[in-house]
């Protein structure tokens, strides 16, 4: 049987081909470390490392490539900006939609007296934009969102936060995992302080390896929370002042950084335009197939506005569970059930804690395939 993949929510499957020659280029023929020596094929993994941070930096309107930290993914990434910038007695503001990326360190945080909370969000997972205001507080060190939520797919107004975030001289950063790729996210536009973005989703690269993007005055107050060799300042047992030395320590996933710059060099031949707008038709698609099927209700925004492609589904008087092993078993439709690390999220939403079948679309979905799922769908919510 013929499999729909239908989890890009997760990681983007297949990847264009040449993410895989370039990662399979580094090892058979390049092999070397990086800021580890001079010879020529060190100096090719180089140049491929300082290629990476600008289209990074050129992709999300940061003008320092040097700000552009590449890490292990981006759980690491916002795991770096929240332990390395709140302290006891600091303040932090989410939304009711976070993933355990960011609530798990924050739960730990809160033992040692980090404070939070979170923005209320509507029934469709939006922000209650009216309720920001009130969270302020005159110890608060950041606000933290998710751009687009892995459950529903609501996508929230970061520019009116940013504004907000601004007006009270508040750092502002973002948890881009289902949006890089899938919208366009500029620092400026947003006002963003950092950015946290995987490279294995909408960014079309591999598994491990991530990026962590940043003001330079933010830089200033984040206190690294792994240190080690970097290759730079060896006479020296004090970490390196500068960027992005001062936050990469350690060997990179340098198969990642080439197979990620292939990625990336080829998202800018297609465009984060002609993605976009691939994937707002692929969600209309969906929408109006969904509409016509009684017994499943949709999470989320109910049109392709304020929404990226991630559509989770309650079957009703079904478990979800069941139903997403049919749609595998029976029809090859893949997806993904239950709380998908995000039971804040299903609080909000009503479905904690059943969870949901999960639905994601990408770049190489097509309407065929979204077709398919659809027809398994009905089938599946009829019983």
């Amino acid at each position: 049987m013929q499999t729909v993949y239908l989890d890009y929510a997760a990681t983007s499957f297949p990847k264009p081909p040449c993410v895989g020659e370039r990662m399979r280029q580094y090892v058979d023929r390049i092999g070397a470390n990086i800021n580890r020596g001079s010879y020529d094929t060190a100096q090719q993994a180089g140049m491929t490392a300082l290629l990476l941070r600008q289209r990074l930096a050129r992709l999300f309107g940061l003008g320092d490539p040097t700000h552009v930290v590449l890490t292990p993914g981006n759980t690491w990434g916002l795991n770096m900006l929240l332990r390395g910038l709140l302290r006891p007695g600091d303040h932090c503001i989410v939304s009711a939609m976070e993933h355990n990326a960011v609530m798990r360190p924050l739960t730990q945080l809160a033992q040692c007296g980090v404070a939070f909370d979170r923005i209320p969000c509507d029934a469709a997972g939006r922000l209650c934009m009216e309720q920001i205001e009130n969270l302020f507080r005159p110890n608060t060190r950041l606000v933290l969102l998710a751009h687009a939520s892995n459950v529903s797919g609501t996508v929230q107004d970061a520019q009116a936060v940013g504004r907000i975030c601004a007006a009270h001289g508040v750092p502002f950063a973002l948890d881009a995992a289902q949006t890089a790729g899938h919208l366009p996210v500029d620092f400026d536009t947003l006002g963003l302080s950092a950015l946290s973005v995987p490279a294995h989703k909408g960014l079309l690269g591999p598994q491990g390896i991530g990026a962590l993007l940043l003001r330079p005055v933010l830089v200033a107050e984040l206190e690294p929370i792994v240190s080690g060799g970097t290759g730079s300042m060896s006479d020296s047992e004090e970490i390196p002042a500068y960027m992005p030395d001062r936050l990469e320590p350690g060997t990179p996933n340098l198969p990642g950084v080439f197979g990620w710059e292939a990625a990336l060099h080829y998202l800018e031949q297609v465009t984060i335009p002609a993605a976009h707008a691939h994937e707002r038709a692929l969600s209309v698609r969906l929408l109006e197939g969904l509409r016509a099927i009684p017994g499943v209700t949709l999470l989320g925004p109910d049109t392709a506005e304020q929404r990226v492609a991630v559509f989770s589904l309650d079957f009703g008087g079904q478990d979800n569970a069941a139903a997403a092993v049919r749609l595998e078993e029976d029809y090859g439709i893949l997806t993904r059930c239950g709380l998908h690390c995000a039971p804040g999220a299903h609080r909000t939403l009503g479905t904690f804690p059943r969870g949901t079948v999960r639905l994601s679309a990408g770049w190489f979905t097509t309407e065929a395939e979204i077709d398919r799922a659809l027809e398994a769908v009905a089938v599946v919510s009829a019983g």
